[in-house]
């Protein structure tokens, strides 16, 4: 659904999570937010070699230390109604687990991963950004597969405090979220 130019965003009707699932089933990443419908296609090969080497080592870690699980696309996210998304990967403590998960999906996430692309990049960096805060999402990864950057935002209290950015095959990732977890960006972008 576009946008029309002059068109009274008051009067804009917004699709919901009851539109959302009547979406068809055609290998496309289909997304709500705000009402608004995207569709992306389905990833490219250096898409999903990140997104195996993020879901390895994570994995790994969590194997050793099962303090929560990771999921990744497709596995939809209803934050609100007319807010559902597929990030690349998310991360749901045991804390939250109760709260967050159903048999179908999400209802939110301690962390969220998306791996950019040039069809994706804007979306990612500015409305599934200002999504995740809203949301009250803890950690919010961009990872920029076209530079070999990752940018990581962090909540204090109601927002996002400003990104780290971590560039250059010397940069290694961490988080409080996952203690003593290193991932070099050498490793991820090999």
């Amino acid at each position: 659904m576009s946008r029309m130019p002059g068109r009274d965003e008051s009067r804009r009707v917004k699709l919901t999570y009851d539109d959302y699932v009547l979406f068809p089933d055609d290998g496309m990443r289909h997304e709500l937010i705000d009402g608004e419908h995207y569709v992306t296609p389905a990833p490219n090969l250096g898409h999903q070699r990140i997104a195996m080497r993020l879901t390895m080592a994570i994995g790994t870690w969590l194997a050793e230390h099962p303090v929560g699980e990771l999921f990744f696309a497709p596995f939809d996210v209803v934050f609100t109604q007319v807010d559902v998304v597929e990030p690349d990967l998310l991360y749901v403590s045991n804390e939250h687990a109760h709260d967050l998960l159903t048999e179908k999906h999400a209802l939110g996430a301690d962390l969220v991963i998306e791996i950019g692309s040039p069809s994706t990049r804007r979306r990612d960096e500015t409305l599934k950004l200002a999504l995740y805060e809203r949301a009250g999402v803890s950690e919010y990864w961009f990872v920029d597969s076209e530079r070999d950057a990752v940018r990581i935002y962090r909540r204090a209290t109601d927002n996002f405090l400003p990104p780290l950015s971590f560039s250059g095959t010397d940069a290694v990732l961490t988080s409080p979220l996952f203690p003593e977890f290193e991932l070099s960006l050498h490793q991820l972008f090999e």
